[in-house]
C-alpha cells in the first residue's frame, strides 16, 4: 500500500501531536537526554489550520499517521514549526516528501525569509535542511533552574509591568519590528485571547521597552526588547515575574548572541538544559534581543 500525503484535519491534530512527542522523546533518549516531550493540546496548530491550512500536512498509510508537517506564515517569515515521522517509519524517505509539500506553502505565501528551529544534535535533519537551503546561524540554549536553586536579583525590578490587552499591540509590533524585522500581530492576538500564556509589557519611564509571555509552568518565551540595552532589564523583569507565580521551575530559550540575557540567566542560577539550533535561509532580526517561545511557535 501506498504512502498518502494530503492536507491534515482538524480532529487528526491531536493525533499529530502524540506522533510529535514520541519521535522527539525517541531523538532525546537516543542522544542521552532522556524523554523530553509529553503531547499537548494542539491549540496552536489549530489556531494555525484555521488561519492558514496550506501550512498542515499527514502522511498515513492504511489508515496509520505516519509523519506530520506543520509550518506558518507570519509578514514576509514562513517557518518549519514541526516536522517530525514516527520512529520505526524513518528511512523511507517521508520526512523529505512532508518537507517538499510545506517549501510550497512558503512559495505560495511569497514568504523571503525561511526559518525553523531544531535540535543542534540532530545532524540528519540539518543536512536535510542545509540541502534546502536553510542554514545553521544561531545556537539557541534552553536555560532552566528549580526553584529552591533560584537566586532573586532586587535590583533588577525597575521596570513597570502590567498585563497585555489588544490596546497593546500597536506597542507589541514595534517592538518586533527591531527584534525580528517583522510582524507578529496575529500571534500576540492568539496568545493574548486564546493561549493560557500571561503577558507582560514592560515600560521604562512610560515608554513600552519590551514584553514576555510566561506559562503556569514557569516557562518565559517568546521574549522581546525594543533596543539592545534593554534586553537585561526586560529579561529580569519577566523572570521575577515567573518566580512570583510560585512554579517549581523557571525556563526560557536563549540565542547564543544575547549575551546581555544569558549573563542574566546565569546570575539568577539558571543552567543549561539541552542545546537547539536557529536555521535560516538567511540571516534576519536581532536575536540578541528576541527570546523564542519554543521550537513550534518561534
Amino acid at each position: 500500500m501506498s504512502i498518502i500525503y494530503r492536507p491534515a484535519r482538524a480532529q487528526e491534530l491531536a493525533r499529530a501531536e502524540e506522533l510529535v512527542a514520541t519521535s522527539i522523546n525517541d531523538l532525546t533518549q537516543r542522544h542521552g537526554f532522556g524523554r523530553m516531550a509529553s503531547a499537548r493540546p494542539p491549540h496552536f496548530q489549530q489556531f494555525s489550520l484555521n488561519n492558514d491550512p496550506d501550512g498542515l500536512w499527514i502522511a498515513e498509510e492504511g489508515g496509520e499517521m505516519l509523519g506530520f508537517a506543520f509550518s506558518w506564515v507570519c509578514d514576509s517569515l514562513w517557518f518549519l514549526a514541526e516536522l517530525f515521522v514516527a520512529p520505526d517509519q524513518q528511512g523511507r524517505g517521508i520526512g523529505n516528501e512532508l518537507l517538499s509539500r510545506t517549501m510550497e506553502h512558503a512559495q505560495k505565501a511569497e514568504a523571503s525569509e525561511k526559518a525553523l528551529i531544531t535540535f543542534a544534535f540532530n545532524t540528519v535533519s540539518q543536512g536535510i535542511y542545509i540541502r534546502h537551503g536553510l542554514f545553521p546561524r544561531i545556537p539557541l540554549y534552553l536555560f532552566s533552574v528549580p526553584r529552591e536553586a533560584w537566586r532573586t536579583r532586587e535590583r533588577d525590578t525597575r521596570l513597570e509591568a502590567a498585563a497585555i490587552t489588544e490596546s497593546d499591540l500597536p506597542d507589541l509590533v514595534a517592538i518586533d519590528a527591531h527584534a525580528l524585522g517583522l510582524s507578529r500581530e496575529k500571534h500576540h492576538r492568539y496568545l493574548i485571547g486564546e493561549s493560557e500564556l500571561t503577558g507582560f509589557l514592560f515600560r521604562d519611564g512610560g515608554v513600552s521597552v519590551g514584553y514576555a509571555y510566561i506559562s503556569p509552568e514557569g516557562h518565559i518565551g517568546p521574549l522581546a526588547a525594543s533596543r539592545p540595552d534593554a534586553m537585561g532589564p526586560v529579561f529580569a523583569a519577566a523572570l521575577k515575574r515567573a518566580s512570583e507565580a510560585g512554579s517549581a521551575q523557571i525556563s526560557g530559550f536563549i540565542p547564543g548572541i544575547a549575551e546581555t540575557a544569558l549573563g542574566v540567566a546565569v546570575a539568577h542560577g539558571m543552567r543549561i538544559a539541552f542545546p537547539m539550533m536557529l536555521m535560516s535561509s538567511r540571516a534576519f532580526g536581532d536575536w540578541s534581543c528576541y527570546l523564542p517561545r519554543n521550537p513550534g511557535f518561534m
